[in-house]
């Protein structure tokens, strides 16, 4: 590995060697017991381009009351979630806790005025929401909220006005920023489903609940099983079937594509090596092609390239409901699940990427990503703690992988108990094209090493400048970033 010396040129390597002496950038446990990477103090602006923000950031987060009565653990978690006040159409404030002690369902509904999507998906939403008060059963038990990404008042205050439930204040962007983080919202129109005392989702895609349940009838649209969302007839490219209780036993990946789709097309070339070598490893594996083509023609044009099964073009309620369940907001997506069916990653395209060998399988979450072109699309879902270093070689990422892998492994686990998102991914970059252009593109110094929190949606960076990265350093900056005690950079 190439260790340069503290403030020198970077073109000098001090020493190449698998132990790292503390006066170089990294030294590890076998010089001192501790981890560490030190800091380079050269700091250089680059020219960094601009990402187009849904949010801006500033605002102030809701205060917890003190709420009396059998469901103050609601309350009191919705005051956290939403903040305590809300605004109508009437630009009247609305009291969190008066939403009702009958509530268990809250729609948050991602949008922006001037999307036509969103414009449009509005007017059907309206209609749901105004059959759903007057004639459900469950009236009482659900409620919507809007979550604009708008940048003008005076549009947001006027898309309110077609709506009949509340929205977030305009000014409180940072709620609207940590909502839109929290649930990976990557897209809009959206509309999440979640349990108004816990927070947790119930339901991703609540597009399709509104089109294929306009009555409301299966609410609150909580998840299946996935053996009962795929149960019935499943087809193969040589016009035998299968059973869906044929997959019990098995690891199932879950395949939302589509033949008009250039991603997707290239995705599954990779995808059928994989799935040969995974068959060939005697490994249980199948694959569900679950479609999005626009014509059965083109359904049947693109599954004759794939060897797995298919949920028939023409069981269209079934194709929705698998999307309903795994909220697919975008193609392609390859879910992954264990032989219980249980969700193993929802990466599963970036996992297939990455390890073409198939040596991983069957490709559970890693705490720590090195950063390349395949993964960095998972930088726009969420922030991402990116450390940067001097790498430019197979292997020399490791020494920075072990300096963050406690952290990481410490947040995965606490919030895989929690049976919440991760806030958080971990990656380490080196030297190479992909990295540089993310220094560019958020307008990071060209020090290394560089530890930072980058937040894409938020337009915003958080940059730990010290003279020495250590384990305990980066728990820290990580827990204050949680904690929301650390002031973001605009990039």
């Amino acid at each position: 590995m190439k260790v340069y010396a503290m403030g020198g040129n970077r073109s000098q390597p001090l020493l190449q060697s698998g132990r790292f002496k503390r006066s170089a950038f990294l030294h590890s446990a076998h010089s001192g017991g501790r981890a560490a990477v030190k800091h380079t103090p050269q700091r250089l602006s680059g020219a960094g381009a601009h990402l187009q923000p849904h949010v801006g950031g500033g605002g102030s987060a809701g205060c917890r009351l003190n709420i009396a009565g059998p469901y103050a653990a609601m309350s009191e978690f919705l005051v956290n979630l939403l903040g305590e006040r809300l605004v109508n159409s009437e630009k009247a404030e609305v009291d969190v806790q008066s939403l009702g002690a009958k509530l268990s369902l809250v729609g948050l509904f991602f949008g922006c005025s001037l999307n036509a999507p969103c414009k449009q998906f509005n007017g059907s939403l309206c209609e749901f929401y105004t059959r759903f008060k007057k004639a459900c059963e469950h009236k009482d038990k659900l409620e919507i909220v809007f979550i604009s990404s708008d940048q003008d008042q005076k549009h947001w205050q006027d898309f309110l006005q077609e709506m009949p439930w509340p929205a977030l204040p305009f000014k409180d962007r940072h709620k609207k920023m940590k909502l839109w983080n929290k649930y990976k919202v990557t897209s809009i129109p959206s509309l999440v489903f979640v349990d108004a005392s816990t927070g947790k989702v119930v339901c991703r895609n609540g597009l399709l609940v509104v089109r294929d349940d306009p009555k409301g009838l299966e609410f609150p649209w909580g998840p299946k099983p996935f053996a009962e969302v795929v149960a019935g007839p499943l087809l193969r490219n040589n016009r035998q079937t299968a059973d869906g209780t044929s997959l019990e036993g098995h690891y199932v990946g879950v395949y939302f594509s589509a033949h008009w789709c250039p991603p997707c097309r290239s995705l599954t070339r990779v995808l059928v090596e994989s799935y040969q070598t995974v068959k060939e490893a005697g490994q249980k594996f199948e694959i569900v092609f679950v479609s999005a083509d626009r014509s059965e023609e083109s359904f049947k044009q693109y599954f004759s390239e794939m060897p797995w099964l298919a949920v028939p073009y023409s069981d269209e309620g079934r194709r929705s409901r698998l999307n309903r369940l795994y909220g697919i907001q975008g193609i392609p997506t390859l879910i992954l699940l264990d032989t219980e069916g249980h969700m193993i990653s929802r990466q599963g395209r970036v996992e297939v990427l990455n390890d073409p060998e198939c040596r991983l399988f069957p490709w559970h979450p890693r705490p720590v990503l090195e950063l390349s072109e395949s993964n960095a699309v998972q930088l726009h879902e969420g922030p991402c703690l990116v450390l940067f270093v001097d790498a430019e070689e197979e292997g020399e990422l490791e020494p920075a992988k072990e300096l963050i892998q406690p952290i990481a492994e410490k947040i995965m686990a606490k919030y895989k108990a929690k049976e919440e998102e991760m806030p958080l991914l971990f990656f380490v970059a080196g030297e190479d094209d992909m990295s540089d252009s993310l220094r560019d593109y958020t307008n990071l110094p060209e020090a290394a090493p560089l530890l930072t929190i980058l937040d894409m949606s938020a337009r915003a960076k958080y940059v730990r400048d010290v003279e020495e990265i250590t384990p305990a350093e980066v728990e820290q900056f990580v827990n204050d970033f949680l904690a929301e005690k650390l002031k973001p950079e605009p990039i």
